[in-house]
């Protein structure tokens, strides 16, 4: 047996760095699941596994087990959605790549990002990319942005790949670290990456005439090794994110400035917010303490869990 780190996922096929520093093609047999749930990919980039050896001159072996994970990062199958599928594990922060324009902001999808980081308390920096191409009135936006995350936690970048701006605060954010990089296709993350660590030729495309979207050039989760310490997860760019695993109470306590101020609620930890009476959360949006913006895509989200027929999320795993 020997003990490695996953650093590729192919569907089929996982690439694992054992103790020595080879790399072994590696396949699963059986079934691994997490805490019940199905998934697409029972095995993450970042797992810590143990491989038996299956053919030493091939490099190839059988992963027989997953070591416990101190954190993961889950999402809704967008293929299967009564599936989970996992986006990396063993983390020690994510970062969220967006944009104001070109594609347009969709500042929704940074709420559900954070919802997928929230359960384990994974820190998360918000990177807005192509500031080279904003007007001073999407500067103005991008500052409310900032105003808005700061206030509860999350840092807040302003990055050009383009004109190199923010790339060493970038660097200093990433260093000794191992970062789950995510995004909505199209935001310029592998460009971002490649002005990081230029040599990591990372596959890019640009944004599509038609739909104004990127093209997926992340096929895969893959582990890259930064040249100045620590390590990225570069994902997918992801279209949409769904949670079919959420029960409403689960995103309530996950929007973290809610979770908070429903101490002062008066039905405390099971208030939703909603119309419930003497919800603090509701008083302090009024009061312009908690940020509209968030709550209404907090109600969305809600929505589409209610919406999701019942017997549909709760079926035999």
């Amino acid at each position: 047996m020997k003990k490695g780190i996953v650093i590729k996922s192919t569907g089929s096929w996982y690439q694992v760095k054992v103790e020595d520093g080879d790399l072994w093609n590696c396949r699963i047999v059986g079934k691994f699941r997490l805490e019940g749930l199905k998934l697409t990919n029972p095995v993450a980039v970042g797992d810590e596994v143990e491989v038996e050896i299956e053919n030493k001159e091939e490099q190839t072996g059988i992963i027989r087990q997953i070591l416990p994970r101190k954190n993961y990062v889950l999402r809704q199958s967008p293929r299967k959605k009564h599936d989970m599928h996992l986006l990396a594990s063993n983390i020690d922060q994510a970062l969220l790549i967006s944009t104001i324009i070109s594609p347009n902001l969709k500042q929704g999808f940074i709420d559900r990002f954070l919802l997928m980081t929230e359960p384990y308390e994974i820190p998360v920096t918000i990177v807005f990319n192509k500031a080279d191409l904003y007007s001073e009135e999407e500067l103005e936006l991008f500052g409310g942005l900032e105003y808005i995350y700061n206030e509860i936690g999350y840092d807040v970048l302003l990055v050009s790949a383009i004109e190199k701006l923010g790339i060493e605060e970038l660097k200093a954010v990433l260093k000794d670290k191992i970062t789950l990089v995510s995004g909505q296709s199209g935001v310029g993350k592998s460009s971002l990456i490649n002005a990081i660590q230029p040599q990591m030729h990372l596959r890019t495309t640009d944004l599509s005439d038609y739909s104004g979207k990127g093209k997926h050039t992340t096929t895969f989760a893959e582990m890259y090794d930064l040249d100045f310490g620590g390590a990225i997860i570069d994902t997918p760019g992801i279209k949409t994110l769904a949670f079919n695993n959420l029960e409403p109470l689960d995103v309530a306590h996950n929007f973290r400035e809610f979770f908070i101020e429903s101490e002062n609620c008066k039905f405390g930890g099971s208030c939703l917010h909603r119309n419930e009476p003497g919800c603090a959360v509701k008083a302090a949006i009024e009061a312009g303490d908690i940020s509209e913006l968030r709550y209404i895509n907090y109600l969305t989200i809600l929505e589409e869990i209610e919406d999701q027929n019942y017997w549909e999320r709760h079926k035999e795993m």
